[in-house]
């Protein structure tokens, strides 16, 4: 098993294709300012002794270096030892509506970057609970199964966004019913759904779904994304221009918040209701609730005594590095005497 000890210094890596368009601009900038002498072909051939390949092996190796470099202080571990962990806890399912109504801004900075805060938070707060993400507009997916493996939810929450299901709208129903099935059926855990959508249910199954869900032992929570006075939808075009979603007749649509369609949905899922604003995400209520449910002993098997690998990446930084002052640089004179094609005389 694989993990980076300290996985946010990989933003570093940022600084890689920054400093190759700064070198690109650096080696134009060059040819332009010889080109001011005369033409280019003529004036290289009264610098023979300027190496072509020199700058560019040299940019090279600091590159691959600065590169090497990030990934050690990223701290790269492999887990050597599989063990099963016995620990306490329940089954939650979250499905998060990913429809495009979820990218109005009556809640700050979008209901749906709201949401994934929100859910962020949640998974902070989590110790031994197993957990799986469902995203939902006019279907519903999987996007992960039920797990222990948090940093995983975590990974595949930042990546989420309203392109990610093809088909508009807003399918509870379908998201209940799909939860139904994600849930482990030879778990004989307590089990939580919670749903996070603004309530514009586009499907009129939803309450039925719901009322089949409890009736496999599935607690329905539900938290309301949005204002009950609504906010238009904006969209972003091609070009950067933001302009908002309008119906056939041309009017603004307005996505508005149906409360009253949520509090059936944890009403019949014996759940609680809550709704988010700009204070508060509405997580806590239901958190503790969740927290109240009977937790039962979990078995899963996860690697333990990760050994850190950080010292190959460094090692190879450090000598890219030596290679690039020592043997690579025209100015060393001990290795300028030094010629391997040089011929005795």
């Amino acid at each position: 098993m694989f993990k980076f000890g300290n996985p946010e210094i990989l933003y570093g890596l940022i600084i890689v294709p920054v400093l190759l368009v700064l070198f690109l601009i650096a080696v134009y900038q060059k040819k332009k300012a010889l080109r001011k002498y005369g033409d280019f072909s003529i004036i290289q051939h009264l610098m023979p002794f300027r190496s072509k390949a020199r700058p560019v092996i040299k940019f090279i190796l600091v590159l691959t270096a600065i590169t090497a470099l990030i990934f050690a202080a990223a701290d790269p571990q492999f887990g050597s030892k599989l063990e099963k962990v016995k620990r306490k806890g329940v089954e939650i399912v979250i499905a998060l509506d990913v429809s495009n109504s979820m990218m109005a801004e009556d809640i700050e900075p979008n209901r749906l970057e709201r949401s994934k805060r929100a859910i962020s938070r949640l998974i902070d707060r989590l110790k031994n609970d197993k957990i799986g993400l469902i995203v939902f507009a006019g279907d519903a997916y999987v996007q992960v199964p039920v797990t222990t493996d948090y940093s995983a939810i975590k990974m595949y929450l930042s990546t989420i966004n309203t392109d990610i299901v093809p088909k508009q709208g807003t399918a509870i129903g379908s998201a209940i019913d799909l939860a139904v099935r994600s849930f482990d059926e030879k778990s004989k855990l307590e089990k939580a759904l919670i749903i996070i959508t603004d309530g514009e249910n586009h499907q009129g199954n939803a309450v039925e779904a719901a009322e089949k869900a409890r009736k496999e032992g599935i607690k329905i929570h539900t938290i309301g994304m949005g204002s009950v006075e609504g906010a238009p939808i904006p969209v972003k075009k091609q070009n950067g221009q933001v302009v908002y979603q309008k119906d056939n007749q041309g009017n603004t649509v307005v996505s508005k918040l149906d409360p009253e369609m949520l509090r059936k949905i944890a009403a019949e899922g014996e759940g609680k209701y809550t709704r988010a604003n700009n204070a508060r995400s509405g997580l806590n209520a239901i958190f503790n609730a969740i927290s109240k449910m009977t937790q039962k002993e979990i078995e899963s098997k996860v690697y333990t005594d990760y050994e850190h690998r950080f010292q190959y990446l460094l090692g190879l930084a450090l000598f890219l590095l030596f290679i690039d002052i020592v043997l690579l640089n025209k100015k060393n004179k001990k290795f300028l005497k030094f010629n391997l094609f040089k011929t005795g005389v």
